[in-house]
């Protein structure tokens, strides 16, 4: 809560976990991956400073990897490194280094594995930390073609664990939308040292709503299956549309008002009655059963549409389970929100304007990551001789 008196975060959620061994962790580099059922996100941490970790001399296949890692913003056709959000100078196991986040299609998996071993990943190590469903899913293949073994963690665990460590070491991490006189929306920064209780909720492909009293205190309290993966999915059906950057372009400059039936259009005005304003979203889609209406339409409008109404439902989902679970700051993560301010203005008023101000919206920079993160924290769990990335 804003204004509140700070929480001294734990050793071991700033630093990181320290090595399990005395020998410290050999096996570079390090990664974490969560493959999620849209998105594979993958953090790398890059070596800057060993500290008192004992590191073996980089081999030459490990400074290629860093090299082209590093180098480049774009890998192949659809991989994306997100250079804007690198941490430098982060600990982690006693060293000290800079977080990089890379992400890809999940389509794109036999791609991954394809440049893991034109690479020689792995010849490095035999194990890699990851999380989400897609470690089940593509564990077998990575075993049979590469010897690849991808250890694997409870992806809510990690994306809690993932959310604190971030936030210890980026103070800038949180913010919320300002709604100023119902005009225009600022970004400002929020002071999340002390954020218990919150709910988390992470918006991938599905949603799960999560609510969280201490670093090792929480529990899924709901969830909806239209998330991300509905809104893209919607999208490429109603407009033909090929990926969600597109997807939220066209929604950009479309009018939901011409698709949607609002209060207005039933009222002739607002609900006074139930505060219900004219411009409320009575019933998505509900213009668009007259054929007079489908053709005044068009794909912009059908995105923006799809756009609101996915939010609305998650909105109205997170603001009962904030009810229910007599919580007051709503944390709002996952690659959902990537280049999403449509959202998250709809998420920022709706909280406010429904709770007569008791609730706040806040969102994280690092949107998606934090679970790929949080399986990068398990690499305490292993040492040099597991070989372990």
């Amino acid at each position: 809560m804003a204004g509140s008196s700070p929480v001294k975060w734990s050793s071991s959620v700033v630093n990181g976990p320290a090595p399990s061994t005395t020998h410290g962790l050999h096996s570079m580099p390090w990664f974490g991956i969560d493959i999620g059922g849209t998105l594979v996100k993958l953090v790398y941490f890059e070596l800057t400073d060993s500290g008192s970790c004992e590191m073996q001399t980089e081999l030459e296949t490990m400074k290629n990897i860093r090299k082209y890692l590093t180098s480049n913003v774009a890998y192949g056709k659809s991989g994306i490194r997100d250079a804007h959000l690198e941490i430098k100078s982060i600990p982690l196991c006693n060293c000290k280094g800079t977080l990089h986040f890379i992400r890809f299609p999940t389509s794109e998996m036999d791609a991954f594995i394809e440049f893991c071993g034109t690479k020689n990943l792995h010849d490095l190590a035999t194990t890699v930390c990851s999380t989400g469903g897609g470690a089940y899913k593509f564990g077998n293949v990575l075993k049979e073609v590469l010897n690849l073994e991808l250890e694997k963690y409870d992806e809510l665990n990690c994306l809690i664990r993932g959310i604190h460590y971030i936030y210890a070491n980026n103070n800038s991490e949180c913010y919320y939308w300002d709604d100023v006189g119902g005009k225009e929306f600022v970004k400002k920064q929020y002071n999340f040292s002390n954020p218990y209780p919150y709910l988390a909720v992470n918006i991938g492909s599905g949603v799960s709503i999560l609510a969280v009293r201490s670093p090792e205190k929480f529990q899924r309290v709901s969830g909806t299956s239209l998330g991300g993966g509905t809104f893209l999915g919607l999208c490429c059906l109603l407009t033909g549309c090929e990926t969600f950057e597109e997807a939220i372009e066209l929604a950009a400059e479309g009018d939901n008002t011409v698709v949607d039936k609002l209060v207005r259009d039933i009222y002739g005005g607002d609900y006074d009655r139930f505060n219900l304003p004219g411009n409320t979203v009575a019933s998505s889609f509900g213009q668009m059963f007259l054929s007079e209406n489908r053709k005044n339409v068009n794909k912009h409008d059908l995105a923006k549409a799809t756009l609101v109404t996915i939010t609305n439902n998650i909105g109205s989902i997170a603001r009962m389970c904030a009810i229910n679970e007599g919580i007051e700051n709503i944390v709002f993560v996952g690659n959902f929100l990537r280049v999403n301010s449509i959202a998250m203005k709809l998420l920022s008023h709706a909280m406010d304007y429904w709770s007569k101000g008791a609730m706040k919206a806040l969102f994280l920079e690092h949107e998606g990551y934090f679970g790929a993160v949080g399986a990068l924290l398990e690499l305490s769990n292993f040492d040099d001789r597991n070989g372990v990335i």
